[in-house]
Parts: structure tokens; sequence; C-alpha cells
């Protein structure tokens, strides 16, 4: 559990966020969610298996198809596959700061995972609604 001191700080230092599960579905949490954190002033980057054009972005296959590494990890997936994806990180050549599972979603084998490698986790909690409630937006 991470206190409002340290979100707020590691929300003012990671700016480049990858949306895992990321669509734009008129009235999804995901879609919604999405363009508030890009009207917000931070880099998404959409993560998607099928999906190529996500909010006008590039969007890419997997965690391992981003250009870059981004500071915050985002999941709109379901508990389970939070698991799948903190293995796939662990093989990935970098570490995020945050791995973020949204409202609704926790996994403790994959908060595990990721603390252990030194990664913040926030677990059944929205980006966008944290984001609103420490900055007053």
């Amino acid at each position: 559990m991470l206190f409002d001191e340290q979100l707020k700080k590691l929300l003012e230092e990671n700016k480049i966020i990858a949306i895992v599960g990321a669509k734009d579905k008129a009235g999804s949490p995901v879609e919604h969610v999405g363009r508030y954190m890009i009207e917000q002033g931070y880099e998404v980057l959409p993560v998607h298996p099928v999906r190529r054009d996500v909010w006008g972005l590039p969007t890419y296959k997997s965690l391992a198809d981003l250009p870059k590494a981004p500071d915050i990890v985002c999941f709109f997936r379901t508990s389970e596959a939070c698991l799948e994806h903190a293995k796939e990180i662990l093989d990935l050549p970098w570490k995020p700061k945050v791995f973020w599972m949204q409202l609704g979603i926790a996994n403790a084998e994959a908060g595990e995972l990721m603390a252990k490698e030194g990664v913040a986790v926030v677990e059944d909690a929205c980006i966008e609604v944290e984001h609103k409630r420490i900055f007053g937006n």
C-alpha cells in the first residue's frame, strides 16, 4: 500500500504510461482513463494484441514491442492475466517503476514478483481517480 505522498511522487516523476488492454471503445473505462492521462500530459503507449490505432496513437501488440521503456504499466486486464504480464516483464530488458492494476484488478502473486524487482505495485485502484484525488483535478 502506497501513501499519498509516495503516490504523488510516482505520478509526478513517471510520465510514460503503457496501458495494457487499451481500446478506444466509447464510454469504456479504459477509453476514459487513457484520454484523461493524455490530457494530463502523460505519454501513453497503448498495448493491445489486435487494435492498431487507439486514441490516434500507434498501438503495440505486447510490452516487448514497445519502442521505449514505460515508467508505469497500467493494466485493464483480468486479475489472472496480470500474473502472465508480470512474468513477461521479468524477461524484458527493462522494468517499470510502477505496476498498476486498475480498479477491480488485483493479483498478489504478480505484485510479489514485481515488488521483488523493486517495482512499486498498486492494486484495485483507478489511476485517473487517484490522480484527480491527489492533484485536485
